[in-house]
């Protein structure tokens, strides 16, 4: 028989565990905001330019294919897990979308179907690479970021899919609400969308189960195999939803784009809370990374920064978000 203390006493350390991790989320998105405030100011002050409508406009729309993909890698990093392949999975998921309409012949609809399908099999594949061969996520990802890379460049010819469809270049380009783009609608429905995933499902409570401690998740009756093929096959899906989105804003499929993305999503979803060794995240920190990131890119081009040193910039923001996640879970611990 329990002791009605111990389990009291039990009781309050969990609460307390919860107050503080809540306490500690809260703290970094308030923080990535405060960054992201920062940079604006700063930008602002730089060039005044940078405040004009159409750059913030293209500022949301390229935080659009970011944002996109991020959300997709929360899930897999809530996980304890790692993407790689996200950004050449995304143009592989722009070509197929691509070919399907302007080679097959197929309708719009069908196109950008074979988009998302294109996204979900890549991550059902990279999960099932984990689970069944137990390859760590990082190889069975990387393998797979060659992998499509390669494929891309195969299916398109090395060559450009110019989708010439009336109405392609509108999901992206058109405005349902004036001045703003539709993949910033996009964007935010599928932010909503993995919110409410992460948050209000059995899909979030065993993603957050098993980032926290997958052995015990398992020893609980919980098929964890199963749901981190899911995980990572859902996250696919948003893949092939970035994929399309960046075709019509291209009006075609670039077979060379794509390195690159994977590492600003990663960037976005570490600066906006979620940790890297699992167990911990949220989608509204996510797209505050998200548009950290963007602004920051947005703002060295428009100063005029050259690419080599925009690349720099870029890859010592992701050390220290790497960095300032090791230091929360070393306080946390």
């Amino acid at each position: 028989m329990s002791n009605p203390v111990e389990t009291a006493s039990g009781e309050a350390q969990a609460s307390d565990s919860d107050t503080r991790s809540r306490l500690r989320r809260s703290l970094q998105q308030g923080l990535a905001f405060g960054t992201l405030i920062v940079l604006i100011i700063f930008f602002a002050i730089a060039r005044p330019a940078f405040l004009q409508w159409s750059n913030i406009a293209g500022v949301l729309l390229s935080t659009a294919v970011i944002g996109i993909l991020a959300v997709g890698t929360t899930l897999v990093i809530v996980t304890g897990g790692i993407d790689l392949s996200i950004g050449t999975g995304m143009t592989f998921a722009a070509v197929m979308t691509g070919t399907a309409i302007t080679v097959w012949g197929a309708p719009m609809w069908a196109g950008i179907l074979v988009g998302l399908i294109t996204g979900a099999t890549m991550g059902l594949v990279n999960g099932a690479n984990i689970v069944f061969l137990k390859v760590p996520p990082f190889i069975a990802t990387l393998a797979m970021m060659m992998i499509t890379q390669g494929l891309s460049m195969i299916v398109s010819g090395v060559k450009p899919v110019y989708i010439q469809v009336e109405g392609f270049q509108q999901i992206a380009l058109g405005e349902l609400i004036p001045g703003l783009p539709n993949a910033v609608l996009i964007l935010f429905a599928c932010a909503l969308i993995g919110s409410v995933l992460l948050t209000k499902t059995i899909l979030g409570r065993y993603t957050f189960s098993i980032g926290s401690n997958e052995e015990a998740t398992r020893l609980s009756g919980i098929n964890t195999n199963k749901w981190k093929i899911v995980i990572y096959a859902t996250a696919g899906v948003f893949t092939g939803i970035a994929g399309v989105v960046l075709a019509s804003r291209l009006g075609s499929a670039q077979p060379q784009l794509g390195t690159g993305y994977e590492l600003q999503a990663i960037a976005a979803v570490v600066i906006g809370g979620t940790s890297m060794l699992g167990g911990r995240g949220s989608i509204l920190g996510t797209l505050i990374g998200a548009l950290v990131m963007s602004v920051l890119i947005n703002g060295l081009r428009i100063m005029s920064i050259q690419t080599e040193w925009q690349n720099v910039v870029v890859g010592i923001v992701v050390l220290l978000a790497v960095f300032s996640d090791s230091l929360r879970t070393r306080k946390g611990a």
